[in-house]
């Protein structure tokens, strides 16, 4: 398997790995795949954490990471957000979603991002250190499990002094 940033030429066989992913889950709305696109034309799209899982030449594994910001009224923060992680339904449990998210949090660590934001199944995210997001007194937007809304630092304290509301551009709306 190797993992590498994504092709522009390979946005359709990406959106198709992320329908995939996704068409049978209880939890999704099955828009997936319009939020990756659409978080493609904004200003916290980057490019190098924007990653794709391939064996033999073929697509079977997409994550995206981008920029958010945390703010409390008076300061603000960026931070990432990690959304979606894809895996083909036929590769799931093989270790790719894992695989992809330990390169993606190292990418945006080596790019000096601080910090990551997830909304996600705790039982899998806890496994790559993240916690409540309430414990560091960031909150989401809307209202979600506070077990699901976690963060991660990516430096040692970065998120001692952060406080607030993850502020997620438009394309998550």
């Amino acid at each position: 398997m190797v993992i590498r940033q994504e092709q522009e030429t390979e946005y359709q066989m990406i959106e198709r790995v992320i329908i995939k992913a996704f068409e049978n889950l209880e939890r999704s709305d099955q828009t997936e795949h319009k939020l990756v696109t659409k978080l493609r034309n904004t200003e916290g799209y980057i490019p190098e954490l924007a990653l794709v899982a391939t064996e033999d030449g073929e697509i079977v594994g997409h994550i995206l990471l981008t920029k958010i910001q945390i703010n409390n009224g008076t300061h603000s923060v960026t931070s990432l957000a990690l959304a979606p992680v894809s895996v083909l339904p036929r590769e799931q449990n093989k270790g790719i979603g894992k695989k992809l998210v330990q390169k993606g949090l190292q990418h945006a660590k080596q790019l000096g991002f601080p910090s990551v934001i997830v909304l996600g199944h705790p039982d899998y995210y806890v496994k790559f250190g993240f916690a409540k997001a309430s414990s560091f007194d960031i909150h989401a937007p809307f209202e979600v499990p506070d077990e699901a809304f976690m963060a991660l630092e990516l430096e040692k304290g970065a998120l001692e002094k952060v406080s607030g509301i993850v502020d997620y551009p438009p394309a998550f709306s």
